[in-house]
């Protein structure tokens, strides 16, 4: 799942590469509070893709409290390319399965 911070150019390129994504536009939980759109992508059994560092706080307190989630990649916008971020993430699609990010935080670049 795409949290609305995502350039549409890493979302085309993901898609383009054959990986299924949904957006929080799309799923209409672009205007969650971070907390819930946390709880949202879980509920979806959809890892969330953000590019705001707020959501690095939040998955880890998630962690602190035992609070289960599908998982957060984060790539910073200024630091990791569009090109980088959509060969990650096409990557860890391609070989990990959903329970193998359950309760982690990822950086990108891997």
């Amino acid at each position: 799942m795409m949290d609305h911070h995502v350039h549409s150019a890493i979302t085309q390129g993901v898609q383009l590469r054959g990986v299924d994504v949904l957006t929080a536009i799309q799923d209409r939980s672009d205007t969650l509070p971070d907390d819930d759109l946390l709880r949202r992508s879980t509920e979806l059994g959809r890892i969330l893709f953000s590019q705001d560092s707020d959501l690095i706080r939040e998955a880890r307190a998630f962690q602190e409290r035992g609070e289960p989630f599908a998982g957060v990649v984060y790539a910073h916008q200024l630091q990791v390319t569009i090109g980088i971020c959509v060969r990650d993430l096409s990557d860890l699609a391609e070989h990990l399965e959903p329970e193998d990010m359950a309760n982690q935080l990822l950086f990108l670049p891997i």
